[in-house]
């Protein structure tokens, strides 16, 4: 049985200042809100292509976190990933709209 987890923003915040690489930032909205506005380096993988593009475009070794719309979108891309095997994954808690709040760094056509 898999766990949910979440992860605060802060802690993202404080491995992306201190240059950890050995994550991967999934943002699971539609691409047109994607390219909108993102955390900075998120990757695009539309929640309905989750499934069929995490075995070939994600590492098993890296710490996921992921994000959507809002926590529940987020929650189910993060269980489809422990069903498809990944087990470091966590769910980014609050989203885009948390990690704006704490100026984390974002691009995109909105900025």
């Amino acid at each position: 049985m898999s766990i949910d987890l979440v992860a605060d923003v802060n802690d993202l915040k404080t491995s992306l200042q201190w240059g950890q690489p050995a994550f991967t930032v999934i943002d699971v909205r539609d691409r047109s809100t994607y390219n909108h506005s993102r955390i900075t380096g998120a990757i695009s993988i539309p929640l309905n292509d989750l499934e069929s593009r995490a075995q070939t475009s994600l590492h098993r070794q890296r710490q996921i976190y992921v994000y959507g719309e809002n926590d529940s979108q987020s929650a189910l891309a993060v269980r489809t990933l422990q069903f498809l095997g990944f087990t470091t994954v966590a769910e980014l808690g609050g989203g885009l709209e948390a990690w704006k709040s704490i100026n984390g760094a974002t691009e995109g056509t909105d900025i």
